[in-house]
């Protein structure tokens, strides 16, 4: 398997494209901004460079972590990381990575099977986060789920691109 690395910087713009869309007015924006009390100008895509900045920086975190979950064969050389003969050219340990990857490396690389456990790490972690903090500080269940959705989605198109082209 030879990573693409590069997309995962392209894969962490999909949270910053989506909030532009999912949280624009016309779409829950306006919904949002109803269920928190705040006015249309103070979420969703009308923000500062800081928000873009920091909304990409947790993009790249959602991206390593969807990675983990959706590229099976990635967890298999990460079992050996720490082999001293990892990365050795012609050592047992690269040989046996070589064939694994011959045999193995194509298996469910689609953008349906990254799509599918995108959506899953991203419903079960955004839920529980979203669910703890709305209960906690007294939110609105319905900024929780206009939230959610958002996470979904996002989880998974970032999912199916980083197992169909890492």
């Amino acid at each position: 398997m030879q990573p693409n690395f590069f997309m995962l910087p392209v894969v962490a713009l999909i949270p910053l494209i989506m909030g532009f869309i999912w949280y624009h007015p016309q779409v829950f924006g306006t919904a949002l901004a109803n269920a928190t009390g705040k006015s249309v100008d103070q979420i969703g895509s009308k923000g500062s460079i800081a928000k873009a900045a920091f909304t990409y920086l947790f993009g790249l975190f959602m991206a390593y972590v969807i990675l983990m979950c959706c590229v099976h064969q990635f967890a298999t050389a990460l079992l050996f990381v720490l082999d001293p003969s990892f990365g050795q050219e012609g050592s047992e340990f690269s040989t046996f990575l070589t064939d694994f990857d011959r045999k193995y490396g194509d298996r469910h690389r689609t953008f349906g099977h990254g799509l599918i456990h995108g959506m899953e790490v991203s419903a079960l972690v955004s839920f529980a986060f979203l669910g703890i903090s709305t209960f906690i500080e007294g939110l609105p269940m319905k900024r929780m789920w206009i939230h959610f959705g958002y996470f979904v989605l996002c989880g998974g198109l970032m999912g199916g691109l980083i197992c169909a082209y890492f």
